[in-house]
């Protein structure tokens, strides 16, 4: 026995090289991925901090706390999107880091490495612009904060309300029920009715002849009794307003009503405002041969 330990000790000799290869490069390429992933703990746990506020019980009524509970969830999806970018970001640049080092630490020249994957990536680039351009204008759309989950939106060929927005695709189902997928790169505007205020736009088109002035009293005074009611008073921001007279042809004169309303409310107030001027010109005796909304 102590024969085959002699003969396997002459053939193996504890040099230098075996000393960097067996223990140092082993311990040096250890050390560089402990380090990548202590990095990558602390960037996420950052990200996480950053991106992820503790939420507040609104104060308010009902509508107040269902907005504030959309507006929440609206944050938090643009927060978890752009998490989960900074993320990937994060972990694709460590990895990279540790590859070049692991090939650099073996003895392998690196520089061939960088200049394939140059060239790659100019490739990929190129022919996925479509793709990168979907991606860079999905996160400015988050950062920007143009539209979020619920909002009432008009980008161009899709109009309806947001269902899931995404760093490539956004989702809006369309007022027939339509789901359109619409690509963040090929948005070039956006309308949005929920953001801010809006206003509710009442068109009443009177035969003709007919008495402008009564019957633009009648009009107004049906709106402002019409918003105290509880189906639209919490929606309301601001009294309704006669513009007075808006068009005329040979046959009739349309007067314009106009409110200011909390966003994404005006359609409902319009709709309520001009089934009242409907009775109210059943009870004063007012042509009216259509009520029309702007929508």
């Amino acid at each position: 026995m102590g024969a085959v330990l002699a003969n396997v000790t002459e053939a193996f000799e504890w040099t230098d090289t075996n000393r960097e290869w067996l223990i140092q490069k082993p311990l040096e390429l250890l050390a560089y991925i402990v380090v990548a992933l202590l990095l990558r703990w602390a960037a996420h746990r950052f990200i996480d901090r950053v991106t992820t506020r503790k939420r507040k019980p609104p104060p308010g009524n009902g509508r107040r706390n269902t907005d504030a509970a959309r507006r929440d969830e609206r944050r938090d999806q643009r927060r978890k999107t752009l998490a989960s970018v900074f993320k990937s970001t994060v972990s694709l640049l460590l990895l990279t880091w540790v590859a070049l080092t692991v090939l650099s630490i073996i003895g392998l020249n690196v520089a061939p490495f960088i200049a394939s994957a140059g060239i790659v990536g100019i490739a990929v680039g190129w022919g996925a612009q479509s793709l990168v351009r979907d991606f860079l204008s999905g996160i400015f759309m988050l950062l920007e904060d143009q539209y979020g989950v619920g909002d009432v939106v008009d980008l161009g060929d899709a109009i309806g309300t947001v269902e899931t927005v995404g760093l490539r695709v956004t989702t809006v189902r369309g007022i027939d029920g339509t789901l359109w997928y619409v690509r963040n790169g090929e948005v070039l505007r956006v309308g949005n009715f929920s953001q801010g205020y809006a206003v509710a736009v009442i068109d009443v088109a009177l035969a003709r002849p007919v008495n402008v002035t009564e019957a633009a009293r009648i009009v107004e005074e049906t709106a402002a009794a019409a918003v105290l009611d509880d189906p639209v008073r919490d929606h309301m921001l601001e009294a309704p307003a006669m513009l007075g007279v808006d068009q005329t042809t040979a046959y009739t004169v349309t007067l314009r009503l106009t409110a200011r309303v909390r966003a994404g409310s005006q359609w409902a107030v319009q709709r309520y405002i001009n089934s009242k001027v409907l009775t109210a010109r059943e009870a004063a005796d007012i042509t009216i041969h259509a009520e029309k909304a702007h929508q």
